[in-house]
Order: structure tokens, then sequence, then C-alpha cells
């Protein structure tokens, strides 16, 4: 498979991994506001190409129409296999910017707040009901077509959840329903990048794969302890996520192999 990576420092091990393999892959920018690449990718087979760097990679396999391109996910939310494990997901209020202007208090009330869609728009993070009103007032104010392509929109929904105490975190990579590598990635406060998982919390991301098969060709799952036990957090677009300390021979393996 041919491979375009954009140039970041986490992609940086990944290309190092597909040359250990002796894989094609060429380095690139993404050009600002346009979204072509500079420099042009020279394609030998558009059915034979993969991408990995930002969420702007996505538009442009869209465009190019490149498979497998970039494995563009359902909103975990909306995926009822998961419900019973998500964390604080089946209480999830959801609400579109306009509508957080109607419905939600302007108070000091502690959210937890992201958008459903696997989009990025704003990372995931707790906010107060203030805060919230006061993002989604900016933003209303803009006309559409004043809006950044990539960016908050008027009817661009946002899940709030209560805030939860987390105590570690995990990144997993799956790749054909089989969990592939995996990263310890957060402990309590501390950023912290390990390639390790704890039994029970591999166990428990073997259950989320088998709850849930087909969900896509390849995606990350992020779970975590909480003083209630292991709960799902998100997935992630496997092409846009960051890699901590994963096992990128394994993933690069895995990938190249993916069923088609």
């Amino acid at each position: 498979m041919q491979w375009l990576l954009q140039d970041f420092e986490d992609t940086r091990k990944l290309g190092d991994a597909l040359v250990r393999f002796g894989i094609r892959h060429s380095w690139h920018r993404v050009v600002p506001f346009v979204g072509d690449l500079d420099p042009k990718p020279e394609i030998a087979d558009p059915n034979d190409v993969i991408l990995f760097g930002s969420y702007t990679l996505g538009r442009y396999a869209k465009a190019k129409n490149l498979t497998p391109g970039v494995f563009v996910l359902r909103p975990f939310l909306r995926e009822t296999a998961w419900h019973p494990f998500l964390l604080n997901g089946a209480d999830a209020i959801v609400l579109t910017l306009k509508e957080v202007q109607q419905h939600l208090p302007e108070d000091a009330r502690a959210w937890f707040v992201r958008p459903v869609s696997d989009s990025k728009e704003i990372a995931g993070t707790v906010k107060t009901g203030a805060e919230i009103a006061a993002l989604a007032a900016r933003v209303c104010a803009l006309a559409p077509d004043e809006i950044p392509r990539g960016s908050l929109r008027h009817d661009t929904e946002l899940m709030l959840t209560e805030p939860v105490r987390i105590l570690k975190e995990w990144r997993v990579w799956v790749v054909a329903d089989t969990v592939v590598t995996h990263s310890v990635y957060k402990e309590g406060a501390r950023v912290i990048y390990r390639a390790e998982i704890d039994d029970d919390a591999d166990r428990f991301v073997q259950e989320l794969v088998a709850a849930n098969p087909n969900y896509a060709p390849a995606y990350v799952i992020d779970i975590c302890r909480t003083p209630a036990g292991l709960k799902m957090l998100e997935t992630n677009c496997i092409n846009a996520a960051g890699f901590y300390a994963a096992d990128m021979q394994k993933l690069v393996h895995a990938v190249e192999n993916i069923p088609r």
C-alpha cells in the first residue's frame, strides 16, 4: 500500500516503521484553506492509498477518491451496543451550538463537553455552563459563510456529560476487529506514555470490540479506569490519532493486511 504522511513529529514514528518494512511512503504538508497536499503526491493506484496526519486528510482522500484513504467513523455515542460501557454516555445531553443558547443554563455547573462526531473541532474538555454558552454565542454570532471549514458551526452537535474522576487512561488500536497495540497515556493528572495495559483493561477492550463488530476496518478506542470501574471514553479516527507508546511495527503490519 502507498502511504501519504502529513509531516508531524508524531507521524515520524510511523515513517520509521515504514522504512523498516520497506513500504512506499511520502511526506506532505496540507495547504491551509485549500486542503491540497504539498508536494502533490504521485499516486500509483488510487485504490491502494492510505493517509495519516490531521483530520483534514479525510476531505482530501474523499475528494481524490483514494481507498482505503481515511477510515471515517460513525459517532460512538450513536452505537447502542456500546451504551452500557460508556463513561456517562447513556446520560449524555446532546445539543447543537444553537440549542445551547436556548437550553443550557449560563451558570458555574461543570460539564465535560466534546463534539458528538469524530471531527475534533474542539478537544474534549471540562467547561462551565457559562463558558459553553459563551462559546456558542461566539460561533452563532458568525454567518455560516464566515466560519472556516473544520470549525464549530451553528449545527455542530455537542455531547455534555457530568465530569467523572479518571484514574488511568489507555489508547487501544483495533484493526479488522483485532486489538493490535495499546498505550497508557495518562495516570491521574500526569501525562505518561507506556506500552502497557492492565489485564482487566485488556479484557474490557476485547469485550468492547466483540460487542460491536465491524464498526470500522481500523479505529482507536480510548478507555479509562474510574472509581466505578473501567469505562469507554470514545473512539477516534486511526488516521489522525496520536500514537503515544504504540508498537508502530505491529500497527503498520496490521493496517497493511486489512482485508479488502
